[in-house]
């Protein structure tokens, strides 16, 4: 289909959907607005621009919604997918505070799928974590270990794969994936912090502005209860210290030995690390999408947004 004649704002609806396209995922038309990577458009010229692509048929419409490909049963998938996440999300806010009671956890948000509506029949439940400065790899450990020997290693309900402390709470890597995943996550617990990282984080506007913003009020503080308390008090000290530095150096050690086949720099990517951060990510889905990416905007002739 020749797009020469398209204008800005349905090349830019393009690249929502061709992005979505990687997961099989069709977009209803508040949702392509909310992901247009072009400041100052309001729903309403989305909306009517749409309906213009429709007529030509620079894309598809099929009960609501939008795709490229002509693809009938992503419909129907989509929709078992977001009935499996509403079926999935209260056992995900009680998995949630439970994290929350963890030594030295100041924020816990829902990430990865099921942070947008999305849960698939092996799908995990994942989980981005914030610490207090200093006690991550600490913290970490401990929720390694409970998992090790109370879940018998399953991350089906308990995926932790991503860590950052108070003092880091900007996410550094700045690209079309980290800003999705960023402003989708889904914040369950420590009100005082989620709201900390979303002033660390308004970069994301420059790649989605128009994403709303996910509300807070209703969200439960941080306060810790006794045990946690007693715990974060026993590890305040230099023993926290020596505990956290050994914990992140035992971690690393393991990774490059499990992960040794791994070029540098997806290793670097996949594990991006340090004292305030931990990334855990070894399929490195992140490098996947956005080289796929890549080549499904260039086969369409558009220039792909800075990575």
């Amino acid at each position: 289909m020749e797009t020469s004649t398209i204008s800005t704002t349905g090349r830019a609806i393009r690249q929502v959907l061709f992005y979505f396209e990687l997961f099989s995922y069709p977009l209803k038309a508040e949702e392509i607005w909310h992901f247009l990577p072009l400041p100052g458009i309001d729903f309403s010229m989305v909306k009517h621009e749409l309906e213009a692509m429709a007529s030509q048929s620079y894309l598809e419409v099929n009960n609501g919604f939008y795709q490229i490909r002509r693809t009938s049963e992503w419909v129907s998938r989509r929709r078992e997918l977001n009935q499996r996440a509403d079926a999935m999300m209260p056992l995900a806010h009680r998995m949630a505070r439970f994290i929350g009671a963890f030594p030295f956890v100041r924020a816990v948000f829902i990430s990865g799928s099921l942070s947008k509506h999305c849960m698939a029949a092996d799908g995990d439940i994942d989980f981005f974590i914030v610490t207090s400065p200093g006690r991550l790899w600490l913290s970490r450990t401990l929720m390694v270990l409970f998992k090790k020997l109370f879940l018998f290693n399953s991350h089906k309900y308990f995926c932790i794969n991503y860590f950052v402390d108070g003092d880091h709470l900007e996410i550094h890597e700045k690209n079309l994936y980290t800003a999705t995943e960023t402003v989708t996550l889904l914040p369950m617990y420590g009100r005082e912090c989620c709201e900390k990282f979303v002033q660390f984080n308004t970069w994301t506007k420059a790649w989605l502005p128009h994403f709303p913003a996910r509300p807070l009020h209703d969200l439960p503080g941080s306060t810790p209860g006794f045990l946690k308390k007693t715990v974060e008090k026993i590890f305040s000290g230099r023993l926290g210290e020596w505990l956290d530095v050994k914990a992140m150096q035992t971690t690393m050690a393991y990774r490059r030995r499990k992960f040794k086949h791994l070029d540098r720099q997806i290793f670097e990517s996949a594990f991006s690390s340090g004292r305030g951060h931990s990334k855990h990510h070894p399929l490195h889905f992140q490098g996947k999408v956005l080289e796929a990416y890549r080549l499904r905007l260039q086969d369409d002739g558009i220039a792909a947004p800075n990575a």
